[in-house]
């Protein structure tokens, strides 16, 4: 699709439409000043950062992506540190850093690569952790400083963090919990890794978003509202049909799941999740209006997010059923134009003919037919040599 757009700013970025009044700005939220209140906060979740554990691995909740991230110890060497923009700091349990009672492991005497209350905290999550390994004698619970070196409850731009580990334990019998009045737990330290994205790809990825919404079925909006949303994607090489035709998106000119190629509603986009069509699903218990927290239509990414790279990228988010996202798991979605072109034919033999129904994925986790029907992998084959007492000894 080549239109003729008007121009945007582009000084230092910018994406303001050119000629603008005030600052400039690399994120605009202008661009989609038309829809309505429940879109906006809909874009606005979507940059939202859902950790995995919630706060029991000390994770932040519902903030934007755009923050500083939490690493786990184990994975230090295989991730670029780099990519994460807005900083970040390492996790480490007390296993992995105590040998003994009170002594550290050499590593991290040196401080290398991760210095326990500079770039470092440790995580505590059982009472039998605490015991074992308690903190060194100098050790404080992690807490946050303003930059005039005044305590703050809360984290906040500009926000310091102070102290060496974080509490967060289970309760245990009699019912026994930390509590304030006990010891003080320590403030969230981070988000999930693989869901941050700088805000700037943040941005871009809402644009995305908005365009697929205006594009639902019974939408209330039309393109002529969204021209300045054009004039970004057209921008980043996103303006065309095709493009979301290809991956999956879209079905002419309409949003569509990436997963099971239905057409997704608008009214889906706000309608609390119904499992009655779900296959599998038809007998599971109704959801009650109020209680669920998941509405038909989420946030739904081609690839899985991975602490190796960032894939909370543009071409890569999309509006997809819940039960979809459920079904797919940690898998790859693929198109079916990007099956054809693997050119992995899948069929059955019925005596010497063979009959074709689709195509599968070089990792064979996918397969698609040219009617929109998907089949995904559940469980990989087993290795049986792991499990000597199955082996026939006779």
């Amino acid at each position: 699709m080549k239109l003729s757009l008007p121009a945007l700013c582009m000084k230092y970025g910018c994406l303001h439409k050119a000629g603008h009044a005030g600052k400039c700005s690399t994120s605009p939220t202008e661009a989609w000043d038309f829809l309505s209140d429940k879109d906006k906060d809909k874009l606005g979740k979507a940059g939202y950062a859902t950790p995995r554990g919630g706060s029991k691995g000390a994770y932040q909740n519902h903030v934007y992506r755009n923050n500083k991230v939490i690493i786990p110890y184990e994975k230090v060497n295989s991730i670029n540190l780099k990519l994460f923009k807005d900083g970040y700091v390492i996790r480490v349990f007390p296993e992995q850093c105590f040998e003994a009672k009170k002594k550290l492991r050499a590593e991290f005497v040196k401080g290398i690569p991760a210095k326990i209350g500079e770039n470092a905290f440790v995580l505590y999550r059982s009472h039998e952790n605490l015991e074992t390994y308690p903190p060194l004698t100098e050790w404080q619970v992690r807490y946050l400083e303003d930059k005039n070196g005044n305590k703050i409850e809360t984290r906040k731009s500009g926000a310091i963090d102070k102290g060496h580990y974080v509490l967060r334990l289970s309760k245990i019998g009699g019912g026994k919990k930390i509590t304030k009045g006990e010891l003080i737990e320590g403030p969230p330290q981070g988000i999930f890794a693989p869901e941050y994205a700088d805000a700037d790809t943040d941005y871009l990825c809402r644009v995305v978003l908005a365009w697929q919404i205006i594009h639902t079925v019974d939408s209330p909006y039309t393109t002529s509202q969204a021209t300045h949303l054009q004039m970004i994607l057209q921008h980043i090489s996103m303006l065309d049909y095709s493009f979301y035709q290809q991956r999956g998106i879209m079905i002419k000119t309409f949003t569509t799941c990436p997963l099971c190629q239905r057409p997704i509603y608008y009214n889906e986009l706000h309608d609390m999740l119904r499992l009655e069509e779900e296959s599998g699903l038809i007998n599971a218990a109704d959801q009650v209006q109020g209680v669920t927290r998941s509405t038909i239509i989420n946030l739904f990414h081609f690839h899985p997010l991975v602490y190796e790279q960032l894939e909370h990228i543009p071409p890569n988010v999309a509006w997809g059923h819940a039960t979809c996202n459920t079904k797919l798991g940690q898998r790859r979605c693929y198109s079916l134009c990007e099956l054809i072109a693997m050119s992995n034919k899948v069929g059955v033999m019925k005596g010497e003919k063979f009959t074709s129904f689709g195509w599968a994925s070089e990792d064979m986790e996918m397969i698609r037919s040219p009617q929109g029907a998907v089949w995904i992998q559940i469980t990989r084959d087993r290795d049986y040599s792991k499990y000597p007492f199955l082996h026939d000894k006779s």
